[in-house]
């Protein structure tokens, strides 16, 4: 008797799931800002990504060496600002143009890496890309701008030691304290102005919410994908980051681009996309 085989999910479709995760997510959160400010939300999103993770993972903590423990600071410090620098972003330009403009830290990281003279020819399209969003029909916050800027460097800075607790933590372990480690540092800012809405049911639930979107479920994800597909492959997936959050950005805040506005954001995405294909694929850590 034959028996039907049903083929099972693509990885590429895991990829794409993590990443409209991540972007809707953001939107909400973005939604959420004329009840809770950034920093809230940042505290709400890392610290449900904590007790999660942490359960998860169920790191060891006995006998790590200083340069464990150095690592995994690192990584925190870096997690800890990439998202308080774009949520601060997100707070004063759309959601897209943010999520384009972060992209660039990422993008240099890698092509800087290579130190091959192609690779950097896409960090100038990713560069001219960004540039052209100077004229725009609106003049941009330059405030937002900034902060893009400073959670590109955090996302640069959290995947160079990104590496360093890959290879000293197993597993979601590194992350997980990672996440802790954020989470202490974001704290003392919730003692600065007033708490407002942030303690409501539905407003935390909502952060777990958002927690869960931008935090573990693409961590999930994208773990199972990774099993399964080449880093190379895997880094032109995540390069539609941009154009899903401009989409998220649309269906769920009503933000929309101008054409000025989508051709830099193509810009980038091609750039990264090149980047990506041109790198020599190493071996999956």
């Amino acid at each position: 008797m034959n028996t039907e085989h049903r083929p099972a999910l693509s990885p590429v479709w895991w990829v794409l799931g993590s990443i409209l995760s991540v972007q809707v997510g953001a939107a909400i959160a973005k939604g959420l800002f004329d009840q809770v400010t950034p920093t809230q939300m940042v505290w709400l999103r890392l610290a449900t990504s904590t007790i999660v993770l942490l359960a998860i993972a169920r790191p060891r903590l006995r006998g790590r060496t200083r340069r464990d423990w150095l690592g995994a600071i690192g990584y925190g410090l870096s997690l800890a600002c990439m998202n308080w620098a774009i949520y601060q972003s997100f707070a004063r330009i759309p959601l897209g143009l943010a999520v384009t403009i972060e992209f660039i830290g990422p993008l240099a990281v890698a092509a800087f890496a290579s130190r091959a003279l192609r690779d950097l020819v896409w960090v100038v399209l990713a560069g001219l890309g960004v540039a052209l969003l100077g004229f725009g029909p609106a003049a941009l916050d330059p405030l937002g701008v900034a902060f893009a800027l400073l959670a590109g460097a955090g996302w640069g800075a959290y995947i160079l030691t990104g590496r360093i607790v890959g290879g000293r933590w197993s597993g979601l372990s590194g992350l997980g304290v990672a996440s802790a480690i954020a989470l202490l540092v974001m704290s003392p800012g919730l003692a600065v102005g007033d708490p407002g809405d942030m303690w409501r049911p539905e407003i935390l639930l909502i952060g777990a919410a958002v927690g869960l979107l931008s935090s573990v479920i693409p961590y999930s994800l994208e773990l199972v994908a990774l099993r399964r597909i080449p880093p190379r492959v895997f880094g032109i997936l995540m390069s539609l980051e941009p154009a899903a959050a401009a989409l998220a950005a649309l269906i769920l805040l009503g933000e929309r681009l101008s054409a000025l506005e989508l051709v830099a954001m193509v810009c980038v995405v091609v750039a990264s996309v090149g980047a990506t294909r041109t790198r020599r694929e190493a071996a999956p850590a």
